[in-house]
């Protein structure tokens, strides 16, 4: 049994509330929460503990297309092994279609290789910008070089004026 402020849930009652946040009804935490009593607190917890354990329990009453990404993986995962027939099976009882399934398998599927492409990309961009950095960090320190020596002579030319007076060429 389950205790809540003092309120004690059989497992059968849980049972039935979390089936309630599954598909097909998919109905939402806050629903739940006015219709029985329970608090949202306890049906959050309880709903999390299921996902946990695997259960797609999305609980937010919307439709399928709408789901979490983490629903959608379960429902995956709970139907990756079935055949046709189980499958058929699985969809009418939970409300849902086969094309959906199948489709949110390819998402999970290609899901890694779209993160290692752009990885991928982004390192060779990365690289370049590397390589221009270094490119205008050189040229950088040639232009502060050149900077610093044309500032030492037009001192020495000052400096020299100074000494022996020769006059300013205009």
């Amino acid at each position: 049994m389950t205790r809540k402020n003092g309120i004690r849930y059989s497992e059968e009652e849980k049972a039935k509330v979390v089936k309630r946040m599954m598909p097909p009804k998919n109905e939402s935490v806050s629903k739940i929460s006015e219709e029985t009593g329970i608090s949202d607190v306890s049906l959050y917890k309880w709903r999390k503990e299921a996902r946990e354990s695997g259960v797609a329990a999305p609980g937010n009453g919307q439709t399928s297309d709408k789901w979490s990404s983490e629903d959608k993986f379960l429902i995956v995962l709970e139907t990756y092994a079935m055949n046709e027939e189980e499958l058929a099976g699985y969809c009418r009882q939970k409300g849902l279609y086969r094309e959906q399934i199948i489709a949110w398998q390819q998402t999970c599927m290609q899901a890694n290789g779209k993160v290692f492409e752009a990885s991928k990309q982004l390192n060779g961009q990365l690289k370049e910008e590397k390589q221009r950095s270094k490119t205008l960090e050189r040229d950088l320190k040639k232009k502060e070089k050149a900077l610093a020596e044309a500032a030492a002579l037009l001192l020495l030319r000052k400096k020299a004026q100074a000494i022996w007076g020769e006059e300013e060429d205009e």
